[in-house]
């Protein structure tokens, strides 16, 4: 049986196609201003017995494409069981919201908190503090890793954070210095909110945050120990959508 998982978020499309319960194709494209056009596209020339669809675009996709949906936070727990049996919690950071799920030993949800109503501690919160300081998403982790500690954002709201920023370049603190103190209070948000719904050991760091070294590092470091991440983070819950579909024929 052939299964595909979309996963539409604000930022990206993911979509992969699983026979046999192996991963045999996946694709990534911008979500754009037309998530159900770019949908099709990436679904063309393919085949599929059940197609299955998660995040935000979910139920555009289910109305027009005749999906199943799931909701993220099931898809999450599926595809991180399905990629590391063994964790017991997640943390996914995308471009918009930020999940942490606690986990059963055999993969259960027991509980979890989403932020989706503002951009703090999210993907955007990274790309609109790295554009403040003349950087791309891409150069601001490294480069907040040559940043010193002991200086502080306390403001997670976008607004308020970039006016913090400001105050501290205005008063000449190295942009290293002040882009790891963005970073430490997206690590301090995101490991409260686990925290809250239960920590457990080993973690999965998902979303496409998980590709910035700055942050895997800090949150290493707070929890003594290596955080599992996917060899494609921003997958899992397209991977989880497909397996959806495997399990409710």
């Amino acid at each position: 049986m052939a299964l595909a998982g979309l996963d539409i978020g604000s930022r990206t499309i993911e979509l992969v196609l699983m026979e046999n319960n192996e991963l045999v194709l996946f694709r990534r494209e911008n979500t754009t201003y037309d998530p159900l056009g770019q949908c099709r596209r990436m679904l063309d020339g393919l085949s599929w017995d059940r197609l299955v669809a998660t995040g935000y675009g979910r139920q555009l996709i289910a109305r027009h494409l005749k999906a199943a949906t799931v909701t993220e936070i099931q898809a999450y727990a599926l595809g991180a069981r399905y990629l590391f049996p063994e964790g017991r919690s997640i943390l996914d950071i995308g471009g918009q919201d930020t999940k942490a799920i606690s986990l059963t030993a055999e993969g259960r949800v027991t509980k979890f908190e989403m932020n989706d109503r503002c951009a703090a501690g999210t993907g955007k919160f990274l790309e609109f503090m790295a554009s403040g300081l003349g950087l791309s998403l891409e150069e601001f982790g490294p480069f907040a890793l040559r940043g010193k500690p002991g200086t502080t954002i306390n403001s997670m709201c976008t607004v308020f954070a970039e006016s913090e920023a400001t105050s501290l370049m205005a008063r000449g603190l190295p942009a290293e210095d002040i882009a790891l103190a963005l970073h430490q209070s997206v690590v301090k948000r995101s490991l409260s909110m686990l925290k809250r719904v239960g920590l457990a050991h080993p973690l999965v760091f998902a979303g496409g945050v998980a590709r910035n070294p700055c942050l895997v590092c800090l949150i290493e470091a707070a929890l003594e120990g290596e955080v599992i991440i996917p060899e494609e983070p921003d997958l899992v819950g397209a991977v989880g959508a497909a397996l959806y579909g495997g399990r409710n024929q």
